[in-house]
């Protein structure tokens, strides 16, 4: 399990993001309250941001430390602003390392990926047989032994055949479920639009004329604006345009 967000807007501050607000990331990496039976996220952060008049390619800082015992990232959040964000918090699925590797957002191009949530029986065949599901030419992008780097080069591929994000996310949660049982909160972005999968964890949205976030939780004590998306759903989403459907299976 893990909590995750995306933003689209006006660029903002990571601090101001991440941060800063009364039910932030950082709070959420000790005091998570949608996050069922624990609300621990102590297994590293990371946060990816987009400045496309540089670049299609994000950048991005990831960890395997608590948020809470980074020191680094405080000094340098209230320094970067992006209008597009996706970052999370992390708690390591039993038996998965505990390493930078295993954080997400992961990134390939132009694309930054979060996973919250667990594939059932990973560590006893099920990656196996996923990892062969996954063409050569994305096997690279998996660093290391977790289920979500094995999602997002699923969800490369899909990309790759020409699928749109919601699809593509869409058919990855299909493909696992029919090898067993995963909750698969799927978190796709490429600094334009957002894709995301809701099956088995919460997830937000609040919208606005000029912004957009998607998260596994409310960062405020607020109501106002927060949309909750019924389970087994798919997100796709603009500044300015949110399209919510029923999965395909």
């Amino acid at each position: 399990m893990c909590r995750h967000l995306a933003y689209l807007g006006p660029p903002v501050t990571l601090h101001s993001l991440v941060l800063a607000p009364p039910r932030s990331l950082l709070r959420q990496s000790w005091e998570a309250r949608h996050q069922g039976t624990t609300c621990l996220n102590a297994d590293g952060f990371g946060v990816g941001w987009y400045d496309r008049s540089l670049r299609d390619e994000p950048a991005r800082y990831r960890t395997a430390r608590p948020m809470w015992a980074d020191r680094s990232f405080p000094s340098i959040a209230g320094l970067i602003a992006s209008g597009a964000v996706v970052a999370a918090v992390r708690a390591a699925s039993p038996g998965l390392p505990v390493e930078d590797s295993g954080n997400a957002p992961f990134t390939y191009g132009p694309w930054l990926f979060s996973h919250n949530g667990t594939v059932e029986r990973f560590l006893e065949g099920v990656g196996v047989a996923l990892r062969r599901e996954v063409s050569d030419a994305h096997l690279g992008v998996i660093e290391g032994a977790t289920d979500s780097e094995v999602l997002f080069a699923m969800v490369l591929d899909r990309l790759a055949d020409g699928a749109s994000p919601g699809d593509a996310l869409d058919d990855v949660v299909t493909t696992v479920c029919a090898h067993t049982t995963a909750r698969l909160n799927l978190l796709l972005s490429d600094g334009v639009r957002v894709a995301a999968t809701t099956f088995g964890n919460s997830l937000f949205v609040r919208q606005s004329q000029d912004s957009l976030l998607i998260v596994s939780e409310p960062h405020d004590d607020s109501d106002d604006g927060w949309e909750r998306i019924d389970d087994n759903r798919v997100v796709e989403a603009t500044v300015g345009g949110l399209s919510v459907r029923e999965r395909t299976a």
